[in-house]
Parts: structure tokens; C-alpha cells; sequence
């Protein structure tokens, strides 16, 4: 509920004023009958990590939730694009937003990756090999600027972004966008607002047309 909201309130105004392209919002939930730490990070995870007491690695499967029941669900009930769709995680969700860049490109057209948890399982998402897209793609990667250990972090998530972003703009092929920003005074609780703000803007964001 906490990113539906942000999500919702934050382009209301923007969606409503002709100042960005309409979108439906769509918000996955944690698997039923789950509790909700478990089911985030066992499926927002790319691999098995021995060293953690809750499951992980189920990030395929989930990738493949989304493609064949969520997007056949909302092209049945909504009026929805079949090609143009945006990703939006943050934090365990920017690391499973990466997954899917690498493996399954095409099933996003832009994706928005905030705070992402490069860090997860010894940086195991940097040794996987980006497929590459004939179709364009834009990506947004943000992080605090203060998302450091010497900041109280428990992980440098900037320089885990750092590298997320030279791995996309050196591997990923050039049918991939890519737009790094590193939001300044923000930590890991208060930099997701305006990366998902900031990053849907620069998707979908209708230049300002000069009046004669």
C-alpha cells in the first residue's frame, strides 16, 4: 500500500493537468496467506543465498506471474497498451526490476529502479548477462545520496547503483536509454517518492509546449 499511494498521489496532478501521459497504476500485492517480508524477498530475489533464513530466489517465477496472469488479466479488463509498460521497484524491487532488464527485456518498455540491492548475495546480479532488446527501452536508476554506510546504511547502495548502471551501459545494447540520478540528502527510507516521481516524469512527462 505505501508505493500504490506515493504512486497514485504523486501523478494525480501531473496525469490530471495534461502535464504527463495517462497510465493505469497497477500494484502487486504479496502472495496470499504470506507474510509480507517473506513474500517480498522470496520473490523479488534473483538467487538462492544459503545465508538468509527466509526463502529467496524466486524471482523467475515471479517474472513469469506477471507476464502470464497479470498482463492477460489487465488486457482483458482495462484499456491497456499491449507494448508500452513501465516497471517501478525500489530497494529489493529495484534489484528484481534489474532481473527482468537482464532476462526478459522486452516485457517492460521503461523501467524505474530506485535504491536497488546490487548487494544481494555477493553482487550475484552483476554476473548475469543482459539479453539484449531490438525494441527501445528506457531506464531510470536513482539512489539517495546519503544510502552509505558512513551515513548509517548497512550497504553502500550507491555505489551497488554505480555499478548497476555502468553494467547496463557497457552490456545491455544500444536499444537501452539510461538516466542515473543520485538524489541528494535523501536515505534509504525517503529517497523512493522521488525516484518513482522523478523517473515516471521523465518517461512519460509531455514537453512543455511555448506559447506564440
Amino acid at each position: 500500500m505505501y508505493s500504490f499511494q506515493i504512486a497514485s498521489g504523486a501523478t494525480r496532478f501531473p496525469m490530471n493537468s495534461g502535464a504527463m501521459e495517462e497510465a493505469f497504476i497497477v500494484s502487486l500485492s504479496y502472495s496470499k496467506g504470506a507474510n509480507g517480508a517473506s513474500s517480498r524477498i522470496r520473490d523479488y530475489t534473483p538467487s538462492r543465498a544459503d545465508d538468509w533464513k527466509l526463502p529467496t530466489g524466486n524471482a523467475e517465477g515471479h517474472a513469469l506471474f506477471i507476464r502470464e496472469v497479470v498482463f492477460p488479466y489487465m488486457a482483458d479488463n482495462y484499456r491497456v497498451s499491449a507494448t508500452e509498460r513501465t516497471y517501478v521497484g525500489n530497494s529489493l524491487g529495484g534489484l528484481f526490476g534489474a532481473y527482468i532488464l537482464f532476462k526478459h527485456p522486452t516485457m517492460f518498455s521503461s523501467y524505474v529502479l530506485g535504491s536497488p540491492s546490487v548487494w544481494f548475495n555477493n553482487h550475484d546480479l552483476l554476473s548475469l548477462k543482459p539479453t539484449e532488446s531490438r525494441s527501445p527501452i528506457k531506464v531510470y536508476i536513482s539512489v539517495g545520496s546519503l544510502e552509505r554506510p558512513q551515513f548509517g546504511e548497512k550497504q553502500d547502495m550507491v555505489a551497488g547503483a554505480t555499478k548497476l548502471k555502468n553494467k547496463i551501459v557497457t552490456e545491455a545494447g544500444g536499444s537501452v536509454t539510461l538516466k542515473f540520478n543520485i538524489i541528494e540528502d535523501a536515505k534509504h527510507a525517503t529517497a523512493f517518492p522521488t525516484t518513482l516521481i522523478q523517473g515516471l516524469d521523465w518517461i512519460y512527462g509531455k514537453p512543455k509546449v511555448e506559447q506564440p
